[in-house]
């Protein structure tokens, strides 16, 4: 007889609503976590740290506390301020998450799990006991950590990676980013916003090289008004500590001389120390494939969120987590949502779902383009955000949206309305004959259907 209906390995979002679904069906779960506390990169070490900051950081530059012009005294403080609010939030979220699997009759066991054969784990914990737990079940959740290259010197003060900097106590004077993904633009947009003399060193000749160049452009615009200097189509070929700083040297001849360096290259999986090869499931490159259902090679073997590549977003993984478990026990009626929300933290918010420009270039697809902008708008006007825009991406045949992308304050809340009319199949025109309150930045979305109409055939 198995221990558990389920066992959960990986507390993060993915595993936490795993549990809750697998709870709700009436089943023995066990979420595993080898950190003292819960909530995985999620709550501790990512998401919502960073976008705590970010909210501190958007605010003291609306108040001018964060400017450049600001004392550097002034800038401690301001970062001060936010590393408590980063704190307050990260235990508060704590408590809820630990109340929700407790009131849910979640277990949880804490300890490092280990495939012994395919039913079972072998669970150390900090002291060093073991023992060994079975289940019906496995559902993999361990996420992932940042990419540390062997050459660079990582101290955790001065040579960074996303974790270390959340923690740092006191603003440097300057900071650069090596990499122009996700991760580093709302970076570059805290610590810019925070009065850092911020420059990134990217290999694209874009930000956010994926999308288009209307979209990026509007963060390059909040970039440049911030004092970034941009470094593109440059690599790094070297990066040394000084005892003034951080000297990166770049394969053009140039040398960055700053008091603190940023690496932002990508991520890499939690899984080696699973020992998949017990239970005969095979690595690809340190990750682990799964089919639509989110099936490991062995079927009663699941794996959702980073775990298993891209999107790799907190609220994919949520999902993930949800329709993994809800399939494992025999509930297969609803799958994940064909259009998933993408968001970017920086300032400003981007945010979009479906398909790019570029994509839909690359598909060969027919398609017009309409644009609302928040200047248009007289809520734009209000918050002072003149550079927002609501893009909308239309098929010329069927007048249905495939893209939506905005660009702005809120992106990433006024992009489920584009979300939800993609999933009902509306069209352009249902966008015109909508009614939106006034004002508000929603109504960037009426003025981009207008737009197209104008351009469609």
């Amino acid at each position: 007889m198995m221990d558990y209906d389920i066992l959960i390995i990986g507390s993060g979002p993915a595993g936490q609503h795993a549990a809750w679904q697998a709870a709700h069906m009436g089943k023995k779960a066990a979420i595993i976590e080898r950190k003292p506390s819960i909530g995985g990169a999620g709550l501790q070490t990512g998401t919502i740290p960073s976008k705590a900051l970010r909210e501190a950081a958007y605010l003291a530059s609306r108040t001018g506390q964060g400017m450049r012009e600001a004392t550097h005294h002034a800038r401690h403080g301001v970062m001060a301020d936010a590393v408590r609010r980063k704190d307050m939030v990260i235990a508060q979220q704590e408590s809820v998450i630990l109340k929700r699997l407790l009131k849910s009759g979640v277990a949880l066991i804490p300890g490092e799990a280990a495939f012994v054969d395919e039913h079972t784990l072998e669970v150390t914990d900090n002291n060093g006991a073991s023992r060994r737990l079975s289940a019906e079940v496995i559902l993999l959740a361990t996420g992932s950590r940042p990419r540390r290259p062997s050459d660079i010197p990582f101290d955790k003060e001065t040579v960074l990676d996303s974790t270390s900097i959340l923690k740092l106590k006191k603003l440097p004077r300057s900071l650069l980013v090596v990499g122009g993904g996700v991760i580093a633009c709302e970076f570059v947009s805290i610590f810019a916003a925070l009065g850092v003399e911020v420059s990134v060193v990217d290999s694209h000749d874009q930000l956010l090289a994926y999308l288009s160049d209307d979209v990026v452009g509007v963060l390059a615009d909040s970039f440049e008004n911030m004092g970034v200097q941009l470094h593109m189509k440059e690599r790094v070929v070297a990066i040394r500590k000084e005892d003034a700083g951080v000297l990166t040297l770049l394969e053009s001849g140039k040398k960055m001389h700053t008091e603190a360096v940023l690496y932002a290259m990508g991520r890499t999986p939690n899984a080696l120390s699973l020992h998949t090869p017990n239970a005969g499931i095979e690595l690809d490159n340190g990750w682990i494939s799964v089919n639509k259902h989110f099936q490991s090679s062995v079927p009663h073997i699941y794996a959702v969120g980073d775990l298993i590549g891209r999107p790799a977003l907190a609220s994919t993984g949520m999902e993930q987590g949800r329709t993994a478990v809800a399939h494992a026990f025999g509930e297969t009626s609803q799958a994940m949502p064909a259009n998933l929300p993408m968001a970017i933290y920086a300032i400003p918010e981007i945010s979009w779902v479906g398909k790019t420009e570029k994509e839909a270039i690359r598909e060969k697809l027919s398609y017009v383009v309409g644009r609302g902008f928040y200047k248009e708008s007289a809520r734009g006007q209000i918050i002072g955000d003149s550079n927002g825009l609501v893009k909308l991406i239309v098929d010329t045949q069927t007048h249905k949206l495939i893209g939506v992308h905005i660009a702005g304050e809120h992106a990433s809340e006024l992009i489920h309305t584009g979300q939800l009319l993609m999933h009902f199949n509306g069209t352009v025109h249902d966008l015109v004959a909508n009614v939106f309150n006034y004002p508000t930045l929603a109504e960037c979305y009426k003025l981009a259907a207008l737009d197209c109409l104008h351009k469609l055939p």
